[in-house]
Order: C-alpha cells, then sequence, then structure tokens
C-alpha cells in the first residue's frame, strides 16, 4: 500500500478545495453564507473554508431530494439502469482515488498509503457491490389460498438522511449510500464538520456517473445545526446515523419529536479480545490485537481495546504488545511510509490525553506510550499507548476513547473472562483466541456482540453484515441486511374469483 514514488506534499500544496455543499447537483454556498474553517491535522493549518449548513440548507437539499424522488428520476429507473450508473459511480471513485486519498489524509489524519489502499478502494467496492446486488433482489409470493393472490414487495422509503462520522468518512458514507440509493431512495447526507471534504467530492462524481441532479445532497455543518435539522426534518423518511452512542440518543428523540422516522444507529464499541492459555501462538495474538488496536490512531468503533488474557500468559502477551508499539510510533501522514497518523483535531487529542492521565490516576500501569509527540509539527499526535493492570471497572476500561489506547486486563477463568467481556453498555464486536475448538464455539456463542472473531481480529467482507448490540446500535450496515433499513415491505392483496 505504500506509494512513494508520489509527492503527496507537493500535491498538497498544489491541491484546490471546494467548500460549498452540494444541492440540486451543484456546488452552492449556505444560504446565510456562514462558513468554518477546515484544519488539517496534519500541521495544523487550514485547508479551506466549508459552507456551515444550517436549517434553511437542510431544508433546500430535503425538497431537493423529495422533488427528485418524487418524480420517480431515479426511483422509477429499472433496477438494472440503477445498477450500471451505480457501477460507473464506483469506477469514478476509483479514477479520482490520489485525489480522494489526500482529501481524507487531510482532513482527518490518517497515513495516505491507507486512505488510498484501504478507504477508497472499501468505499468504491461498496458502491459497486451494492449496484450489483440491486437486480438481483426478488420480491415474494404469500403461500395464500387459491383465490388470492399476496405479493409482497419490497420498495424505497423516500428520502434518506444519513449522517457520517469523522473517523472512516468515505467508507461510511458509501455504507449508507450504496444500498439506500441501489434500492431507489434519494439521499441527503451531513458529513462530519471534522472531516467533510470527500463526502462533497463523491456527490459530483456522482452526477458525473449519471445520477440525476437532485438524487444526491450534501450538506456540511455543525452537528447541533444540520444534523439535528436533518434528523428533526418532517420529510425525511428515515435517518442512518454512525458515531458516538450519545447522539445516537439524541436522534432517537428527534425522531420521537418529529415523523416517527425510522433511526438506524451504528454507535461505539469497547469491543473485548480475550486470550486463552490453549492458544500456544501468543506473538500472532500480540501483534494482531495491535495492529488493530492502532490503525486508524485507535479511531476505530471496533478496535480492541478492552484486552483479557489470562493470568499465566499475560506477562509475556504484555512484553510482546509493548515491543510492537515502535511500529506504529505516529510520523508524517504523507510520507508514504508512516503506520499511524495524528488524531483528527485538538478537542479528541485532549481526550485521548485526559483518558491516558485517568488510566494512571486509577492505577494501570503505562507498559508502553502515553505521550504527546511531533510537537513541533503544528498537529496532534500520541503514542501508541499500552496500560497493564486494568481492572474492568476503570474509566478506560469502561468509555470509549476513539484513540491509540489499549487496557489489558488479566483473567484466571473463562467463565470470568465472558462475565467481564459481557460487562459494558457496548456489543459491538469480540474476539476469542483459543485452540480448543469447543472453548471457542461456547465462548463465541456466551458473548453479547454483533461480530464475534476467532484466532483473528477484523477480517471482513461486504458480504457479512456490521453491526452491534446493547448500545452499540441497531440495524446493520453492510451486505443484503443492509437493504432493510432503506426499503419498506408493501403487500398487494389480489381477490381471484
Amino acid at each position: 500500500m505504500n506509494a512513494p514514488s508520489v509527492d503527496w506534499h507537493a500535491r498538497a500544496a498544489a491541491i484546490q478545495i471546494d467548500g460549498r455543499a452540494f444541492i440540486g447537483g451543484q456546488r452552492v454556498a449556505a444560504v446565510g453564507g456562514e462558513t468554518f474553517a477546515c484544519v488539517s491535522p496534519i500541521d495544523g493549518r487550514t485547508l479551506t473554508q466549508v459552507a456551515r449548513g444550517q436549517t434553511a440548507d437542510i431544508n433546500a437539499a430535503v425538497a431537493s431530494s423529495r422533488k427528485a424522488f418524487d418524480d420517480g428520476r431515479w426511483a422509477h429507473k429499472p433496477p438494472a439502469v440503477r445498477k450500471k450508473i451505480l457501477q460507473r459511480f464506483a469506477e469514478k471513485i476509483l479514477a479520482a482515488k490520489d485525489e480522494l486519498a489526500l482529501l481524507e489524509s487531510l482532513d482527518m489524519g490518517k497515513p495516505v498509503q491507507y486512505s488510498l489502499g484501504v478507504d477508497v478502494q472499501a468505499a468504491a467496492r461498496c458502491i459497486a457491490w451494492y449496484a450489483e446486488a440491486v437486480d438481483k433482489i426478488y420480491d415474494e409470493i404469500a403461500p395464500t389460498a387459491r383465490n388470492a393472490l399476496a405479493l409482497i414487495t419490497r420498495e424505497p422509503m423516500g428520502v434518506i438522511g444519513a449522517v457520517v462520522p469523522w473517523n472512516y468518512p468515505m467508507i461510511m458514507a458509501a455504507w449508507k449510500l450504496g444500498p439506500a440509493l441501489a434500492a431507489g431512495n434519494s439521499v441527503v447526507l451531513k458529513p462530519s464538520e471534522k472531516s467533510p471534504l470527500t463526502a462533497l467530492r463523491l456527490a459530483e462524481l456522482a452526477i458525473e456517473a449519471g445520477l440525476p441532479e437532485g438524487v444526491f445532497n450534501v450538506v456540511p455543518g455543525l452537528g447541533h445545526e444540520a444534523g439535528e435539522a436533518l434528523a428533526l426534518h418532517m420529510d425525511v423518511d428515515a435517518i442512518g446515523f454512525t458515531g458516538s452512542t450519545r447522539v445516537g440518543r439524541k436522534m432517537l428523540g428527534y425522531a420521537g419529536r418529529s415523523n416517527l422516522k425510522r433511526v438506524y444507529n451504528e454507535l461505539g464499541g469497547k469491543s473485548a479480545f480475550i486470550v486463552f492459555p490453549d492458544f500456544d501462538d501468543i506473538p500472532r495474538a500480540a501483534k494482531t490485537v495491535a495492529g488493530s488496536m492502532f490503525f486508524n490512531q485507535g479511531e476505530s468503533c471496533n478496535a480492541p481495546s478492552r484486552v483479557f488474557v489470562h493470568d499465566s500468559i499475560a506477562d509475556e502477551f504484555v512484553r510482546v504488545v509493548a515491543a510492537e508499539t515502535p511500529k506504529y510510533a505516529p510520523g508524517d501522514p504523507l510520507s508514504g511510509t508512516a503506520q499511524m497518523g495524528a488524531i483528527v483535531d485538538e478537542v479528541q487529542l485532549r481526550t485521548v490525553l485526559g483518558y491516558i492521565a485517568a488510566g494512571s490516576e486509577d492505577g494501570a500501569r503505562v507498559a508502553a506510550g502515553g505521550k504527546q509527540v511531533r510537537l513541533d509539527s503544528g498537529g496532534h499526535y500520541v503514542e501508541p499507548t499500552v496500560f497493564d493492570g486494568v481492572t474492568n471497572q476503570m474509566r478506560i476500561a469502561r468509555e470509549e476513547i476513539f484513540g491509540p489506547v489499549m487496557s489489558v486486563i488479566r483473567f484466571k477463568t473463562e467463565e470470568e473472562a465472558v462475565a467481564m467481556a459481557n460487562d459494558s453498555s457496548y456489543g459491538l464486536q469480540a474476539s476469542v483466541w483459543s485452540h480448543n475448538i469447543n472453548r471457542a464455539h461456547r465462548v463465541a456463542r456466551a458473548l453479547r456482540a454483533g461480530t464475534v472473531h476467532v484466532n483473528q481480529y477484523d477480517e471482513d467482507d461486504i458480504t457479512v453484515p456490521f453491526g452491534g448490540f446493547k448500545q452499540s446500535g441497531n440495524g446493520r450496515d453492510k451486505s443484503l441486511h443492509a437493504f432493510d433499513k432503506y426499503t419498506e415491505l408493501k403487500t398487494t392483496w389480489l381477490r381471484i374469483d
């Protein structure tokens, strides 16, 4: 995934960025003319001014999407036609891969080789997969009596509001756009104010691919302004939200205060990574958890931040994990070789450092890292951090940090490990490491999580659903199950005389 032949710094110096909203097929300034600064966490420089969308802008975008849906310019197209346009959209994303990767890295701080090799590729693959799937989904005929014909059809909902986070802006947008657009809906996307740039560019690429104007609109802005206005809008039929559990609760409240729109929340996580003593390759488990925990600066909802290790192997495990951390020392995200980049902004930096301080204050031992680094860069960088001696009641084990901070918690019995793993308000992902197949199945079944990995972590595919139990949310992104969020089932009953 390295691209040492590309001078990303030169490209960054030359790039021209348009921060205006995208409504009705064109770039537009915010109705009130307000903007906010888009600041790069890499070096603190202002990249551009971005339209600060508010209620009037959301109203315009929703009206555009509603008109496009009602006149059928997209919803009435045959699935095979929608497929071709979305396939071209995916191709446009790949053709613009360097530009999109650079925007993603400048905007939120991740290493450019991962923006290029992971984020762009995954976004294009997601759009193409749903394009290919849409003309292969069949409706149903119910097994009624012979004097009736009951048709069960899946129909688009209408206008979908998509609100996505800052950690994987392209991928999260694609997870909403793919199934929503393929099913025939119109979409209003509100990207995070911390990373709005690739969403705006995606909208332009969609139009270039042949998506009718008005079907896909993007309104950047602050969460409590544009996001709240979108969630409260009476003409939005569903909200697909990915973000914090705190804001997810607000989304449910907004639905209750407005039109009882469907709300699908993909929320936080505090994923458990359990290593049993019968797993005899400690270095592989330790290297896997380090790679998964420190990828994307630890800014992943499914990061394996709670590592439960049997007491008999814990000392060796911590030693190996600590020895892995230098590989993830924060570097220049535009170097093409950095394995870890910058924390998204000053607020998140202070949050992460605050949790590191809390871990030490609560009695945990810093086995590696724990400091802010690259202070002369002007950006926001934190060392990969490993805590040992953590109890499951400490703040660093209970609350989602969204940074490169791992907590190692020791256990003595299988029952204790399962109980502690499940003793969390979250239930997004988990991992079990054991060569005992009975134990692996037994523990996997006992864990309350949307995905349980066995002897690996983060292996993934668009064909499997992603989502969680408990306060990690409801509904599922990815796979054919995502169509359930953006379609309604209609029964048409015909009497046969």
